[in-house]
Parts: structure tokens; sequence; C-alpha cells
């Protein structure tokens, strides 16, 4: 049969065309101006991929591998990365630290044509700044509080470094965990009581207290506690290095080892640790850095 003539009269319809294929198709018809008026093209027009790439600190780097019979093996800085889609076509999606300066930077590749090394361009990008009042003893700290931040702190980079088999390739897509207005949003640089301190490195949704949150996909619970700066704080494990954390929480409904489905309620919003009112404080990981939830989201 040909293949135009397939399903609904597209190529991107079959379901043994690979990613690659469909956008390969998409580019060609859209080159052409075939996709005007197609009875398809609203759901070709539709065809991103998730996460964004964006090439900025706190972004995602989409790199294509090609093709390869196995999973290819990255290294970003010795940290793994999260490699996706199948042997036609790979794709490594690299989060970039919020720390990162303009510039080239690398991964390291292992497939099956070896070992090879792939360079990819960091741009520039300017957070705005955000000053905020909390009470002193959140900014200044007590000898107890900052020992217990300390402790805090350690625990935390081991639930960070966890990398666990992908997950079955899909979309990566993510739902809002709660609905509201975004009331801080990625990057921001922040000014607690005049002293400068790390950027926001999540998004910040306003919700009032005991609002259900819900998984944006499918993953395991790998750490819940009560935290100094983030309250009450529930993450989730994705799979290959992709982590998602919720803090400032009232009410955790779940223990490590639950595995949610993606609109799974497992928690409820608060104003829990170090915050200004009640709302969600939603960060997403990616290769062990915080990268943007904005760049999942449809």
């Amino acid at each position: 049969m040909d293949r135009f003539n397939a399903h609904d009269g597209s190529p991107l319809a079959a379901p043994n065309v690979s990613a690659f294929t469909r956008r390969h198709w998409l580019h060609q018809l859209a080159g052409f101006g075939l996709l005007a008026g197609a009875p398809w093209a609203a759901r070709a027009a539709d065809a991103r991929v998730w996460p964004q790439d964006s090439r900025v600190p706190g972004g995602v780097a989409r790199l294509s591998l090609g093709p390869s019979a196995q999973r290819p093996q990255v290294l970003a800085d010795d940290v793994p990365v999260l490699v996706v889609g199948d042997m036609i076509e790979w794709t490594a999606l690299v989060g970039i630290p919020l720390a990162a300066s303009p510039g080239s930077r690398r991964v390291q590749v292992q497939d099956d044509n070896g070992q090879r090394t792939l360079h990819y361009q960091v741009l520039d990008k300017r957070y705005a700044e955000q000053r905020l009042k909390v009470a002193p003893k959140t900014v200044d700290l007590a000898p107890e509080d900052q020992a217990r931040y300390e402790r805090e702190h350690a625990h935390l980079q081991t639930v960070m470094a966890k990398f666990t088999t992908p997950l079955p390739d899909g979309s990566l897509r993510m739902r809002q965990p709660v609905p509201g207005r975004r009331s801080s949003s990625f990057g921001l640089r922040r000014v607690f009581n005049g002293q400068a301190r790390n950027p926001h490195s999540g998004m910040d949704i306003a919700a009032p207290t005991g609002t259900p949150v819900l998984a944006p996909l499918p993953g395991t619970v790998v750490d819940v506690g009560d935290y100094f700066f983030n309250g009450g704080t529930v993450w989730l494990d994705h799979g290959g290095g992709l982590l998602s954390m919720y803090c400032h929480l009232s009410r955790m409904d779940c223990k490590v080892g639950d595995v949610l489905r993606t609109g799974d309620s497992f928690c409820k919003v608060g104003a829990t640790g170090r915050v200004t009112g009640p709302h969600l404080h939603w960060g997403v990981l990616l290769n062990r850095s915080m990268v943007d939830p904005a760049l999942f989201l449809g």
C-alpha cells in the first residue's frame, strides 16, 4: 500500500514510522507548502518534542546521536545523561546547570561506532531579580539550623545522584502538577532581606493550602521529608536521571517506593519551610542539574 494512502492519508500516521522519520516528513512537507489544508495538518503541526531545546543556563540541549543498534551511553562532566529514541535516531537530553557560563560545552558518547565527543554552545540568558522579605532566622541561620541544613544538603546530594533505568520510550511532555498562576518563575536571582542567595531553581505555582498535587509523569517516590528551607518535600524518579521535586507541602500522602502514574495525587500544597505564602515549588532535575520545568510543559 502506498504510504500516503495508509491510515488517514498521512505518512506521519503509520504506527511503525520512527519519530525521526516523522520529523523528516514534517519538515519536507512544510518546505513544499503541503501542510496547509491537509486533513492531518493540525496534528502534524503539533509534532513537537519535549523537553524543548533551549541551550541556555538552566535549559536543555537536545543532541542528535544518530542511529545505533543499542542505546548509546552519554556522559556530561562524568555524569550520565538521559538518552531517548530508537535504533534509527537517538537523542541525548542534557540538562545545563544554572551556573553554566556561555560558551562551548561537550559530552562523551559511547555507541556502536565507538567513542566520540559532541560539542554544543551555551548561550547567555539574563534572568530577572526578585527581592523578598522573610523571617530573619531563615536567612541568618543559628548554628543548630546551619548544622541541620548541612545534613539535609548532604542527604539530598545522594537523592539527586540517582540514575535508574530510563522509562520506556515515550513522550516526556509533563502535565502541570497543580492548576494556578506562576508566582515565581525559574531562574530568578533572589535577594532575601537584602542578601543575595542562589537563583530560583524551580517554578512556583500559587495555589491554596490543601490543593492536591498530581504526578506530571509516571515515577517512583524516592524521598519524603521535612526540610529546613523546603518544608514538606517529595522527590519522584522518572528514570534516566530525570527527577522532579515538590516543596512546601502541607501533606505527603505517599512513601518511598510508591509507584505513580501520570495524574496520581500524592501530596498537597502548603506553606512550610521558607515561604511567604502557600504555593507549590516544583523543580525538575536532569543529569543532576535543575532545569526549567516550563520546557517540559505542552
